[in-house]
């Protein structure tokens, strides 16, 4: 093992992995039709901290001599979250676009039995609805997912890095080659 691993080719597999993760809890939850469910999403945001705090253990425990400041736990998180992102995206955009072109015209519909159940004014309402409508396109969705999971995946690295850390002595702990 290198000391100097490339960061970037040591989290891929952790990143399809971790991807790999979030396409099937996303294909069960909209094959059990909880799509809407705000507690999943709840669950999930769990499940992705423990998922992510196992994946940057690993990179610690295999790619950095069981050593790892709080900056490269982060950065391991974030290039993680990042291929995670990425691939999501495609996912989404294959989800809307072609697996279920219904499913924008659902969320919609959701979103605005949530609006009168909160009472928002008809003129407000309207214009939310509009707004909704020209951005719930999938080609407008998919890259608006890399900055909002890019955006969770640094709070959730910061979290597990806390936790992942983990400094030795470099004078007594350097493996002889």
């Amino acid at each position: 093992m290198d000391q100097t691993v490339n960061p970037w080719k040591a989290n891929l597999t952790n990143g399809v992995i971790f991807a790999l993760i979030g396409i099937v809890y996303s294909l069960v939850i909209y094959f059990l039709d909880l799509s809407f469910n705000k507690v999943q999403g709840y669950i999930f945001l769990v499940v992705q901290i423990i998922v992510l705090y196992f994946l940057v253990k690993s990179y610690r425990d295999n790619y950095r001599y069981g050593n790892i400041t709080f900056g490269q736990a982060l950065g391991a998180g974030v290039i993680i979250f990042l291929y995670y992102a990425i691939i999501m995206a495609i996912f989404t955009y294959l989800l809307y676009a072609v697996i279920d072109p219904d499913l924008v015209d659902k969320q919609l519909a959701f979103m605005e039995e949530e609006m009168i159940k909160r009472g928002v004014p008809e003129s407000a309402m309207e214009a939310g609805m509009k707004v909704q409508e020209k951005m719930m396109k999938p080609a407008i969705m998919a890259p608006l997912s890399i900055f909002g999971s890019m955006f969770q995946g640094l709070i959730m690295s910061l979290i597990v890095a806390a936790f992942v850390r983990k400094e030795g002595n470099p004078l007594i702990d350097t493996p002889q080659n």
